[in-house]
């Protein structure tokens, strides 16, 4: 008996609709959705409608991350595994370059041995330079089509974005601690790399927002961790001991694990209110301990899947990208809804 596209909607309690985009990868499917919708259809074997792709011809893919060591990296890495596996069998081949640091001229000497490899399509988590900005550029001269993802960069043509509305995300960050300390208070936040330009959005909206709806929240400051636990420790511990009365701290990158060393080492009675990003294991600790009181998290797993899906559509399918931002959402995690 033929498996039909109602039968697993039928038993995936979804509409055809959202099996169909789920299957071809088309619109916006929650995705988790989509990847149970796609068992389903592997458990009652289905077998698809032959799709127009050029079966002859490999299509050659590359991403550039930056960070690599990071936690944050964890899911957006499990979304490229994710995504890359699935275009195996579209005949479509992806290269990893991973970059430490926030090194443009580590990402710089990436693409240009991706461009030897003959890739047409790049995803890039770029540092936000002129070097990278210019050859991206240059790039999408030569006809390679390139996508950012996590982070972007003013001044490309890169054809579109996909990641989280950082500047949206630091308003967020800015109404979460201006909720909790009624808006009166000290506050302190703790961004990553100053070149790195999620933090600097985020940075940017906490900053507007804390202007226009809490102008009674004294920031004391925004002081760089450069990603590292050791450093976020060190700025906390400066800051509770200079300020007897700190009432606030967002942290807008890595390194959060520095927050509850600092809080043991001074054994403080009262500790401020604590705003913290990305959903990894040792942050859901923090959150179940009470070490912080709000988690942001950005869904890096879509992040990493969504960007070399649209990439592979484009020039597979020849699927058009409609969009210039494709803006996941801005989620707010507490101890008792992760």
């Amino acid at each position: 008996m033929t498996v039909t596209i109602q039968d697993i909607a039928d038993k995936a309690g979804v509409s055809r609709g959202t099996v169909d985009r789920a299957l071809n990868d088309r619109g916006r499917v929650n995705f988790q959705v989509a990847e149970r919708i796609k068992q389903i259809a592997n458990e009652l074997g289905y077998i698809p409608k032959k799709r127009k792709i050029l079966e002859s011809k490999t299509i050659h893919l590359g991403i550039v991350t930056q960070l690599s060591k990071s936690s944050f990296m964890i899911p957006v890495r499990s979304g490229l595994q994710s995504i890359t596996n699935d275009l195996k069998k579209r005949n479509i081949e992806c290269y990893l370059e991973e970059i430490e640091g926030v090194d443009d001229r580590a990402q710089f000497e990436a693409l240009e041995r991706l461009v030897s490899l003959g890739v047409s399509g790049i995803a890039i988590m770029p540092v936000d330079s002129d070097l990278i900005r210019e050859k991206i550029n240059q790039l999408t001269d030569q006809g390679v089509t390139v996508i950012t993802f996590n982070t972007d960069i003013v001044g490309s043509n890169r054809s579109n974005f996909v990641g989280m509305d950082n500047f949206k995300s630091g308003q967020t960050a800015a109404g979460l601690l201006g909720m909790l300390t009624n808006g009166i208070g000290n506050i302190l936040a703790i961004t990553g790399y100053f070149s790195n330009s999620v933090s600097s959005l985020r940075v940017a909206g906490f900053v507007e927002e804390l202007k226009k709806s809490f102008p009674n929240l004294n920031l004391i400051g925004v002081q760089s961790s450069f990603d590292s636990s050791e450093e976020v420790e060190k700025i906390m511990i400066n800051a509770l001991e200079n300020f007897s009365e700190l009432d606030g701290v967002v942290v807008f990158s890595g390194g959060q694990a520095g927050i509850e060393r600092a809080l043991e080492k001074l054994d403080q009675k009262k500790r401020p209110y604590v705003v913290i990003y990305d959903l990894t294991e040792k942050n859901k600790d923090l959150l179940i301990q009470d070490y912080v009181d709000f988690l942001i998290d950005q869904d890096g797993r879509m992040q990493g899947y969504r960007a070399l899906l649209i990439l592979a559509n484009y020039l597979q399918n020849n699927e058009s990208i409609e969009e210039e931002a494709f803006f996941t959402d801005i989620t707010i995690k507490t101890k008792y809804n992760i």
